[in-house]
């Protein structure tokens, strides 16, 4: 009877490991599932990883350590892996609202049904088709794997320490980067259009330069987003594999 205790305990424990990226992370945020749902799949695969180790971690929550002091330690890790995911969807959402103000899309946002939220026109394009990267490289097998993996370099019941913040810069100035390159042929061909525009309002003064640089910027980029989409699923598969890769190392142990 204590086993079926220790073991239940350790499965909601380790579960904190898995729902925050369940529950928080895109681009499972970009799919209409119930709560309830992300929870009870987050438990079933908790099940799996203490299935895996269950001698080991019941013994280390037998030895007697503070169920709460677990628990933070547990969701810190968990945290970090959801904030990987997040971060480098993050980036591209905000690299496509830097194209939509210059292009003049600014003022026109796409309400998503999923997270109620008002997303960019360009960044949302982006986003679902970086979702859809992520499940054709099998982001679900690496994310199965990171979890697993996480248990052997984090410990479950190990004193956890916080954020490695040299990671986090490298993670946040990669991802960022990435994701201006992505926009990066529909950025140039905006702007070489805004130094044409330039020119004639020096040479036809009297034309309405704003109306019609608005007009010619968004048929422009009408045209080469699906372009741009088209040839950025390399560096969309590096953005994403880069925030996989980042989040083993983004928690310091309390040990080392």
């Amino acid at each position: 009877m204590q086993e079926l205790v220790l073991t239940f305990e350790a499965i909601l424990l380790v579960s904190l490991r898995v729902v925050p990226t369940l529950a928080f992370a895109a681009p499972f945020t970009l799919l209409r599932i119930p709560p309830l749902i992300r929870i009870l799949v987050g438990l079933a695969l908790a099940l799996v990883l203490v299935g895996g180790r269950q001698g080991e971690i019941l013994a280390a929550l037998a030895a007697g350590s503070s169920l709460v002091t677990i628990a933070a330690g547990e969701l810190l890790i968990g945290g970090a892996i959801a904030l990987c995911l997040q971060l480098a969807f993050g980036a591209i959402l905000w690299a496509g609202g830097a194209v939509d103000i210059q292009a003049g899309f600014g003022l026109a946002m796409v309400a998503d049904p999923t997270t109620q939220a008002q997303m960019p026109l360009a960044g949302t394009i982006f986003v679902y088709a970086a979702a859809a990267v992520f499940c054709g490289m099998g982001g679900m097998f690496d994310l199965l794997a990171l979890w697993s993996a996480s248990l052997d370099i984090l410990p479950f019941a190990a004193s956890t320490g916080s954020l490695n913040p040299v990671a986090l810069a490298m993670l946040l100035s990669a991802v960022f980067l990435i994701a201006t390159g992505l926009f990066g042929l529909v950025m140039l061909v905006i702007f070489l259009l805004d130094v044409a525009i330039a020119f004639m309002s020096r040479t036809l003064p009297q034309m309405n330069v704003l109306l019609l640089g608005f007009q010619i910027k968004s048929m422009a980029m009408l045209v080469t987003l699906p372009i741009t989409v088209a040839i950025s699923g390399a560096l969309i598969l590096r953005l994403l594999r880069i925030a996989l890769e980042t989040a083993p190392g983004l928690v310091v142990s309390g040990s080392a």
